[in-house]
């Protein structure tokens, strides 16, 4: 599965930065099939392969930048790999219930 389609690059691309934002629009969301994290993904650079969101489920809930590559690098048992949820609808960060 492609994580960052060309649909939701041209997205990310209209939207541009929100780092800054209070409260962010959440274009879309990566989780571990396997595990606890989920990536909730607000920008993306495509030169640098760059997101930054709010990250759950890793210890300690938290905004910050994490790269693509790495995520797609993550190999879980029986093959299993990151993912990105196909019925996830944007909103903005305060309306989603984490």
């Amino acid at each position: 599965m492609e994580l960052i389609t060309s649909k939701l690059k041209e997205r990310f691309k209209s939207i541009g930065r929100q780092s800054e934002e209070s409260n962010p629009i959440i274009i879309t969301k990566f989780f571990d099939p396997m595990g606890f994290g989920t990536w909730y993904v607000s920008e993306y650079e495509p030169d640098s392969k760059i997101c930054f969101g709010y990250v759950t489920g890793l210890g300690q809930n938290e905004w910050g930048y994490f790269s693509l590559t790495e995520l797609k690098a993550i190999e879980r048992p029986f093959g299993m790999k990151i993912e990105r949820d196909i019925c996830f609808t944007e909103a903005r960060f305060k309306d989603l219930k984490i």
